[in-house]
């Protein structure tokens, strides 16, 4: 029985500790050196004073680090809390403040964006994983611990009381005030997720799973959560891998991949510049997707490029990790613009489509998707405000059942196939990622010169979804385009920068005197549209 996630991993080093658990560019750990690991981390971490329900942040590139500190963290009966590396330092030290992180995990290399960390204000106590010497603000203490002393400490198993319901880890994600909202599971959400997704790919121990996504990405809950809980073996794509898909189709080969998890527009990329037709992928079994909607025309090429393989559309908010599933019986129709669905429920999930007083509405009919599952979050990080239009309640569900808004307009036909249609508010995906354009929006109005701006999504062309903005500035000539993009780069990560920017005189309003969005929209849309014309695509 596991009610905690590290129990998975420590299961099978009873079992098997000889198993590779994870693998990262040539270097690997088995299931029993993952388990000594992170036992010595947790005992390092406890030792320097954390305590049950504490939030301790990883802020490191992917590799072998990111498994044991996952692990690691909870067996110390924390939270763990993964900072992205790329992101500014302001915004990963916004979020670091936001949950009170004073304890972080890190690697080697990274002493300078600590420091970085600490100069955004961030009281951090210890930062494990650095070589170098870093001092706390204001003091002379070296609060970095190596790898090497982590090594020494013992590798016993950490009593830290926690139970199923104690936090195991929360992911932040696009807030629409400009700030970043932080998504909290517990273990017992997230081990349910995982139990329901491994049952529902039926994971085994002979199974090598990809993590392609970043640990910040909810779409890592799957890679390494769910591949545990069967006893696989979770292979961690390098982030150079990613954005070279002919480099990522060699190390699926190499590997001997068996399911691959990535977001479309990865997956659209290596079916175009992967040399597929180079490569022996005949131990791929599934190809599971999910973050965004799917090409048919570019999903209908790569199941012919890859037969043998099933594929799986894996639909899920942040909020609920993942709850339904779609398994694709054929590729689509030459030419079908026709969307795939996001499936049915797995086990574990009750689903309801509601009109706008919560009530039911008839099947194939538009309405917002409230779930009921195990899986679902606790609550936002210190947002009671957040969570009171996350939460509700129907009489058609079980007495007293809280189910989750997730704010997503979908469609179920009469064979019990849901179909998504789109977002209720003003959250977007692009490249997987989720973006709240409010809050591109917010960052923009920030400049001191900047009057009033907007920003919107717009169809790249590539199958996701690009994010363009315009600004009206205060005094003409006081600002530039790629000064505003400059100063929206400190606050947001680079995927929900937007690719062009635009500066006006004045922006179109509509009836009601509120900027225009969709006008603008159109025309960004037909622009594009022009240009790709224009140049053959």
């Amino acid at each position: 029985m596991i009610s905690l996630l590290p129990h998975a991993i420590d299961r099978k080093a009873g079992r098997d500790p000889e198993h590779e658990a994870v693998c990262f560019s040539g270097s690997s750990l088995t299931y029993g050196e993952l388990t000594c690991r992170s036992n010595q981390l947790a005992h390092v971490l406890k030792d320097r004073g954390v305590c049950r329900g504490d939030r301790v942040g990883i802020y490191a590139p992917k590799g072998l680090v990111s498994a044991v500190a996952v692990h690691g963290i909870m067996k110390a009966g924390a939270a763990y809390v993964p900072l992205d590396p790329s992101a500014p330092p302001a915004r990963a030290a916004l979020i670091a403040r936001d949950c009170g992180i004073v304890h972080i995990v890190s690697d080697r290399g990274m002493a300078s964006s600590i420091e970085r960390l600490l100069g955004e204000g961030v009281n951090l106590r210890t930062a494990v994983g650095i070589d170098d010497e870093v001092h706390g603000p204001g003091s002379e203490r070296n609060i970095a611990v190596p790898w090497t002393e982590v090594a020494q400490a013992r590798e016993t198993a950490v009593e830290s009381g926690a139970t199923g319901d104690d936090l195991a880890y929360i992911l932040y994600t696009s807030g629409s005030t400009g700030t970043p909202k932080g998504v909290v599971h517990t273990h017992r959400s997230a081990v349910a997720f995982a139990q329901a997704a491994a049952a529902a790919y039926d994971l085994s121990s002979t199974d090598r799973v990809t993590n392609h996504a970043p640990l910040h990405f909810d779409l890592s809950t799957l890679d390494y959560f769910a591949v545990a809980v069967a006893g696989a073996t979770t292979v961690v794509i390098p982030e150079g891998h990613t954005k070279l898909p002919a480099s990522l189709s060699k190390l699926l080969q190499d590997e001997r991949v068996s399911v691959l998890y990535a977001v479309p527009l990865a997956l659209t990329h290596l079916l175009l510049y992967g040399a597929l037709e180079k490569r022996d992928l005949g131990h791929l079994r599934w190809v599971l997707f999910g973050g965004e909607p799917f090409p048919p025309k570019h999903l209908r090429s790569l199941m012919l490029q890859l037969p043998d393989a099933r594929f799986a559309n894996v639909y899920g908010p942040t909020e609920v990790n993942g709850v339904t599933t779609w398994v694709v019986p054929q590729p689509p129709a030459e030419g079908s613009e026709e969307p795939i669905p996001i499936g049915g429920p797995f086990a574990n999930v009750d689903l309801f489509v509601v009109d706008e007083g919560g009530r039911p509405v008839a099947s194939g009919e538009a309405g917002e998707l409230w779930v009921s599952t195990p899986t679902m979050m606790e609550g936002y990080w210190g947002r009671p405000d957040l969570d009171e239009r996350a939460f509700g309640v129907l009489s058609d569900s079980r007495p007293g059942a809280v189910l989750h808004r997730t704010g997503d307009l979908v469609r179920l036909d009469d064979e019990g196939v849901l179909h998504f249609l789109g977002r209720l508010d003003r959250q977007i995906k692009t490249r997987g990622y989720r973006v709240e354009l409010d809050e591109v929006e917010s960052v923009l109005s920030s400049h001191v010169a900047v009057e009033t701006a907007a920003a919107f999504a717009v169809p790249d062309g590539n199958g996701s979804t690009a994010i363009e903005g315009v600004a009206v500035i205060k005094t003409p000539g006081s600002t530039t385009a790629n000064e505003l993009l400059e100063h929206a780069a400190a606050s947001l990560p680079a995927y929900a920068l937007p690719e062009r920017l635009e500066i006006l005189d004045v922006v179109p309003l509509t009836s009601s005197g509120k900027i225009d969005r969709v006008t603008l929209q159109d025309e960004a849309t037909k622009r594009r549209e022009s240009l790709r014309k224009a140049e053959g695509v």
